[in-house]
């Protein structure tokens, strides 16, 4: 996702730590900044703004928002 851009998760593995986070089936999602070289990028999730690296995200689907 690029800065800007919302999604829903639509599946997601099985992961406890991206659960805590908050993101969980259906949950929206909203890229809002990415860092110099494109990792972490950090997303609005349920009001909160979170960094997240490209590995912790790995195996999460999406469909896009307009």
């Amino acid at each position: 996702m690029k800065p800007g851009e919302k999604a829903r998760i639509i599946s997601m593995p099985d992961s406890r730590r991206l659960n805590d986070l908050g993101l969980t089936k259906g949950t929206i999602v909203e890229c809002v900044l990415k860092a110099p070289f494109g990792d972490p990028k950090a997303f609005r999730i349920r009001g909160a703004v979170i960094a997240i690296r490209s590995c912790d995200c790995g195996g999460i689907e999406t469909e896009e928002i307009k």
